[in-house]
């Protein structure tokens, strides 16, 4: 598929959990898939502060400013759009858990990673190059 054929973009940031080789996803209510967590910049916010604002809206922990650090960023097409997904580490305060937009909180392997959208398996594949995600 071309970009010509794709339809609009969707640019979203996601936080990187990753504990003994697996990471953290999580389930919308009214969803049957798993994301990693994070999710749509608003208007005028730097990547950063989307971050923080959509892990504290969804895992009611707060991420430590200092320790945010870059990951990556990944793009593939999913349901004709275009989907690109900034990542980040960064330690965090407080005790997870899901709020009440989230159904589901699961720790992934590798092995989980169908359950996952396609610009979320292209984290999953390089993590487990990179030995960071377990089978």
């Amino acid at each position: 598929m071309t970009d010509e054929l794709v339809g609009e973009l969707i640019d979203t940031v996601a936080w990187v959990l990753i504990v003994d080789g697996r990471i953290l996803c999580a389930r919308p209510r009214g969803k049957d898939v798993f994301y990693i967590p994070g999710g749509k910049r608003e208007a005028g916010e730097s990547d950063e502060q989307t971050l923080r604002r959509e892990i504290t809206e969804e895992l009611t922990v707060a991420l430590v400013p200092e320790t945010v650090e870059p990951v990556g960023v990944y793009e593939a097409v999913d349901g004709g759009a275009r989907v690109r997904m900034s990542c980040y580490r960064a330690d965090y305060r407080g005790t997870l858990a899901a709020s009440s937009e989230i159904a589901e909180l699961a720790w992934f392997g590798f092995g989980d990673r169908p359950l996952v959208p396609p610009v979320d398996q292209l984290l999953f594949d390089e993590l487990h190059a990179a030995g960071h995600l377990a089978r």
